[in-house]
């Protein structure tokens, strides 16, 4: 970019980016409930180990671009991956977006229950 120029406003359809190596981000809504609750503050790694099935991930929905989303790894599908909130209730995953492509991985919950999140019986480690 030359000096001149001002620099490209962001996309307003496009989902808000993490920054750096480590993200915070608030998670919002029943979905991932009882692992995650509304108002959980989760640290996220952009980068590192690949996915496996059974983490929790910030993921961006295909269909929904706009849509910053917090959800469990099931199976890597279409070069992205089927996700699904812990909430059987809550349908906002996959089941009515189809393929996500992920953004991070959830490391631990910091606020207000500060602790690792762990794999749920039945998923096996790859």
């Amino acid at each position: 970019m030359r000096p001149d120029e001002s620099p490209a406003a962001p996309d307003p359809g496009a989902a808000p980016r993490l920054r750096g190596p480590l993200a915070a981000v608030l998670v919002t809504g029943p979905s991932m409930a009882p692992t995650l609750r509304h108002g959980d503050a989760v640290l996220v790694r952009c980068g590192g180990r690949p996915v496996r099935p059974g983490d929790v991930v910030i993921a961006v929905f295909r269909t929904r671009p706009e849509l910053l989303v917090v959800k469990r790894a099931v199976r890597a599908q279409d070069g992205g991956w089927w996700v699904r909130g812990d909430n059987d209730l809550v349908t906002d995953d996959s089941r009515a977006y189809g393929v996500a492509d992920v953004r991070g991985r959830v490391v631990a919950r910091y606020w207000p229950r500060p602790g690792r999140l762990r794999r749920p019986a039945g998923y096996r480690r790859v």
